[in-house]
């Protein structure tokens, strides 16, 4: 609000400033422009559906998998998940080139497939591919 400073005292400005309200407003338009992406970046992830890769080399890959009830198979004989990793420990020393195929059920619960691939990992596998029905 301004007033008149000259020795006239009946006449009073009434205006309104409107700078800050300026000023707010572009504050608030930034402020909209950078949260605006943070909040439509949803991932929507349906698994294992994949598009056609090569497939994986004819290398003899050992081939680990986990059926819909969570058993574990290690060339199609049943293991408990606990010993995959002392069995993969024995492969990898006689083949130090040892190569890992990982399959699961899309219906296994991703905690499962997770511990066997923190088993693959702790047992020293390096070469991993996680095969998947490509559609």
């Amino acid at each position: 609000m301004a007033f008149n400073t000259s020795g006239d005292s009946d006449g009073v400005l009434s205006e309104i400033n409107i700078t800050p309200l300026v000023d707010v407003m572009l504050v608030l338009l930034v402020a909209f422009i950078v949260t605006a992406p943070a909040m439509s970046n949803a991932v929507h992830v349906n698994l294992p559906k994949t598009a056609a890769t090569a497939p994986p080399n004819d290398i003899k890959a050992v081939t680990i998998s986990l059926d819909a009830q969570g058993l574990v198979y290690l060339n199609r004989e049943l293991i408990a998940q606990e010993a995959v990793e002392p069995q993969l420990r024995s492969l990898k020393a006689e083949n130090a080139e040892l190569t890992l195929n990982l399959q699961a059920d899309d219906t296994v619960p991703y905690g499962s497939v997770a511990k066997v691939m923190a088993a693959i990992e702790r047992a020293g596998v390096s070469r991993l591919s996680v095969l998947t029905n490509p559609n």
